[in-house]
């Protein structure tokens, strides 16, 4: 990617007057992230704590350039968990990994017809995107053409873009799937190089990269993200978000760790739902043209403020994760609504969607028992 300038707009502003900050630290951060140039250590590093950094102009700083992008739109992908356990790797975030202890059912690759319905339920549902998750180091060169088939099955049957992540594969294995029409291969780098040894000891943090650059050797389009929330400093989330925007990945899920029990993380920071809101944020001015997406914990750890996350990210999950479950596909829909945001989806009407995923909910009245509590009481 082209040389780009490294600037810190606090450097200059910092030492203005409050008001001036208001007004220009945001501008600028809008338009260096637009200009492609690229924000300072520390400059990330503010946004992500300072409290100068106020958190409305912050996201509306990033909402403009997301704008720019991807306008008023939001991408909705549906998570197929197609084989789920059986794992020998011990990445310690995971409730699949062979170290953990987490009370998941474990079952081997799902059947064709399986694999084959849940794309047509994704594709009816409105989902941009359908995603074929598999558990394990990576798959063999049998395993490979078998999944070659699927694609290639699933593409002829749904205008609908198919995303695969199955661990780590070399050059000849990401030509084959590219050639079965693969739109997407997904493999996170999840952390920082730095941090990388401290939550998987079965494989590095080049083996990943390395499985991202044999997909772009391919011309494959690459999908790969983050975890917040693994003991990792800020630097490690900054690192990581560069490292993402030098590969120009095309796709960003960014994931807020889920303690589930039984995986090897027990100590984990408290993630804020503010602190959550600037990580997207940071990312949006760092991969501006990157299509990033609120994956794994948005409910668990945004809250109450989850819709602001549409600000600076233009891409969701529904119907839950790996193992997590998440909010309602109609919940889900109706927040988006809400917030002002269109969807963008493979099916053409839009209203059918909305027609068979958001259902109307009845006012409840209430009780007697707690109308009058009291008269409940002493009954």
């Amino acid at each position: 990617m082209p040389q780009t300038k490294s600037l810190c707009y606090t450097e200059i502003v910092w030492k203005s007057d409050v008001k001036n900050m208001k007004t220009t630290f945001y501008q600028k951060l809008t338009s260096t992230s637009l200009q492609g140039e690229l924000l300072s250590d520390a400059c990330c590093e503010k946004i992500l704590t300072a409290s100068e950094v106020e958190l409305l102009p912050l996201l509306d700083a990033a909402y403009q350039v997301r704008k720019t992008y991807f306008q008023n739109t939001v991408q909705l992908h549906i998570l197929n968990n197609a084989q789920n356990g059986y794992c020998p790797e011990d990445c310690h975030y995971c409730a699949q990994a062979s170290s953990a202890t987490a009370d998941i059912e474990a079952y081997p690759l799902k059947p064709d017809a399986e694999i084959l319905a849940e794309a047509e339920r994704a594709y009816a549902s409105g989902a941009y995107r359908y995603c074929i998750v598999m558990s394990g180091r990576g798959p063999s060169p049998k395993r490979v053409a078998h999944l070659a088939e699927l694609i290639s099955t699933v593409k002829a049957r749904y205008p609908i873009e198919v995303c695969l992540s199955a661990g780590l594969i070399d050059v000849a294995a990401a030509q084959t799937l590219k050639a079965a029409g693969l739109d997407r291969l997904n493999h996170n780098l999840n952390t920082s190089e730095a941090h990388y040894p401290k939550i998987c000891s079965t494989h590095s943090y080049q083996d990943r990269m390395e499985t991202l650059q044999a997909a772009q050797r391919v011309g494959l389009a690459c999908c790969s993200g983050v975890i917040v929330g693994m003991g990792e400093e800020t630097d490690d989330l900054i690192q990581v978000a560069k490292a993402l925007r030098e590969l120009e990945v095309a796709s960003l899920p960014v994931n807020f760790f889920l303690p589930i029990s039984g995986t090897q993380l027990t100590e984990t920071p408290t993630l804020t739902p503010a602190y959550c809101l600037r990580v997207l944020c940071l990312y949006r001015f760092l991969n501006p043209r990157a299509e990033i997406r609120i994956a794994a914990g948005r409910e668990h750890h945004l809250r109450n403020m989850e819709v602001m996350a549409l600000y600076p990210a233009n891409s969701m999950f529904i119907e839950g994760y790996l193992n997590a479950t998440g909010t309602g596909t109609s919940r889900t829909l109706q927040m988006i609504e809400d917030a002002g945001f269109t969807i963008k989806i493979n099916v053409g009407d839009e209203e059918q969607l909305k027609q068979n995923e958001t259902k109307k909910r009845d006012v409840l009245l209430k009780e007697l028992k707690v109308l009058r509590p009291r008269m409940e009481s002493s009954t």
